[in-house]
């Protein structure tokens, strides 16, 4: 069973930046597209941004483009999320999650796996 576990949320100022850790286990950061979502109050959850299994594509939705970068360690099992110029707006619960289709054209709404979010705030 793939186990996912967020850390790295906070409460951070408008502009700041904030790095996000999913450690994964049951299962490989190589063998699964990997990503995360944010879900905010009163809204559905959203993608924000994927990395491909296979050599390593990213994914980004348009809102964090430019500001994100998501990253895998291999060694570490791990799946990062640098937040980068933060806006109040990005105020949400971010989810790890493993295992859904992308393409090049499909952002996924749904994964096989999900993590138990944390929690990022941006005071403005």
């Amino acid at each position: 069973q793939v186990q996912l576990v967020e850390s790295g949320g906070a409460l951070v100022q408008a502009g700041g930046s904030l790095r996000l850790s999913c450690a994964v286990s049951g299962g490989t950061v190589r063998t699964y597209n990997m990503g995360w979502f944010r879900q905010a109050p009163g809204k559905e959850r959203e993608f924000v941004a994927a990395i491909i299994w296979s050599g390593g594509t990213t994914y980004y939705a348009d809102s964090v483009k430019g500001r994100f970068t998501i990253s895998r360690d291999n060694a570490k099992n791990t799946v990062y999320l640098q937040m980068n110029s933060l806006k109040p707006e990005d105020t949400a619960v971010y989810y790890c999650a493993a295992r859904f289709r992308i393409t090049s054209t499909y952002y996924p709404t749904s994964s096989d796996y999900w993590g138990q979010g944390t929690q990022v705030t941006v005071s403005s």
